[in-house]
């Protein structure tokens, strides 16, 4: 027997309902995070993007008042995620779904996009697996291979290092960062002499960072999640000697936020990281970007959350413009594949056929600037698409 969402949902497909055929003043934006819980700050980082974007750009488009109704689900919760989606579609009527911090929430939800047939602009989520879940789908943050497997050539190639010992969090983007720079890192000649994962949520790193101590490995990769873990587990490596010079420490962008720089002191100088946004690059638009976004934040920088949430919103601007208004989902999406602009992040595109996100890749170090530790860009890497589903 239906639920009565299930219900609703089927009776708003059945008769075809769509926004572009009853038009509208307002464009409804469904934005699904988990403003509480342990990924509340990753939360709190993506909506002050959307919120940025919205101040400078104003809240119309192509003639048409933009409302953002917003749903916590206080996650990870992928079925909570599922769940709103549907209230959003059903009861509140919403003409794009956006948000999604964490992979199991937009999975949880791209069901409810492919069969409502709406728009759902993942501004986090980075589990390459994600636009394929429904036609509607396009991203604007990054996919966990698009820079790690490029990340683990160059370990090898140019990171002077022949053995690593890897760990990850226990979920799709960490098992997708491991197997990924280890594929990269491996093709290029590379060994990988360990590897390990961590529960998701609130883990005790110290017997994990033991075992990597005990395996005394020539370099270490990490994975973890943006909030409050990479000063947790910088600290763990630091108190166990696991940081330049003793041993070269590769990580994706997270382990060196400010925050995490904060914590582990000199003790992060060395740490190499990738990453598709750096708030340090010398570039106008980015510098007034970090400026603007620093001004409505009590100081705070932005990060990869911010980001993908600022260029989610101008996705979906120039998409409306675009389609003069109509929110339809067949419209919306078509409007989206091969766009591309020049972010804060630097030139960026949305493949057409897969409808990922293609950027520049940057490798950074920690050095030491005007007396103070920050990511410092040693490589460049243009153009790169997701490995995976992007490769050509």
């Amino acid at each position: 027997m239906l639920t009565r969402t299930a219900a609703a949902m089927a009776l708003v497909l059945g008769l075809g309902w769509s926004s572009s055929a009853f038009a509208q003043e307002t464009v409804k934006i469904g934005v699904i995070l988990p403003y509480s819980g342990p990924f509340a700050d990753a939360a709190n980082q993506l909506e002050a993007g959307i919120k940025l974007y919205m101040q400078q750009n104003g809240d119309e488009v192509a003639g048409k008042k933009i409302e953002i109704i917003r749903k916590d689900t206080g996650g990870p919760a992928p079925d909570v995620a599922k769940r709103l989606a549907q209230e959003l579609v059903v009861r509140d009527q919403v003409d794009i779904l956006a948000g999604f911090a964490l992979t199991p929430e937009a999975l949880g939800a791209a069901d409810v996009s492919a069969e409502a047939q709406k728009l759902m602009v993942v501004m986090n989520a980075a589990t390459s697996v994600v636009t394929e879940k429904s036609p509607y789908i396009v991203r604007t943050s990054v996919t966990i291979p698009q820079v790690n497997y490029a990340f683990g050539k160059w370990a090898f190639e140019q990171g002077g290092v022949k053995e690593v010992y890897t760990l990850v969090s226990d979920y799709g983007p960490g098992h997708d960062a491991q197997s990924s720079f280890s594929k990269g890192f491996t093709e290029a000649g590379g060994k990988i002499v360990g590897a390990d994962k961590t529960p998701v949520a609130n883990p005790d790193f110290s017997a994990f960072v033991q075992r990597v101590k005990d395996a005394n490995p020539e370099a270490v990769y990490v994975f973890i999640p943006g909030g409050a873990q990479p000063a947790a587990l910088g600290k763990a490596l630091a108190d166990r000697g696991l940081t330049p010079p003793n041993v070269k420490l590769f990580g994706q962008g997270e382990l060196t936020h400010p925050e995490a720089l904060e914590s582990m002191g000199e003790t992060a100088k060395g740490i190499i990281t990738t990453y598709h946004y750096t708030l340090e690059r010398d570039d106008p638009l980015n510098n007034e970007y970090v400026k603007s976004y620093r001004e409505a934040n009590n100081g705070r920088s932005p990060d990869l959350f911010s980001i993908g949430g600022y260029d989610g919103m101008h996705l979906i601007y120039e998409s409306l413009k675009k389609t003069n208004g109509d929110t339809g989902g067949d419209a919306l999406i078509e409007a989206a594949k091969g766009m591309s602009w020049t972010s804060p992040r630097g030139p960026m595109s949305i493949d057409p056929e897969t409808r990922d996100v293609v950027q520049t890749v940057y490798i950074r170090e920690v050095k030491e600037v005007d007396g103070k530790l920050q990511n410092v860009i040693i490589h460049e890497i243009p153009d790169v698409k997701d490995p995976l589903h992007g490769a050509k």
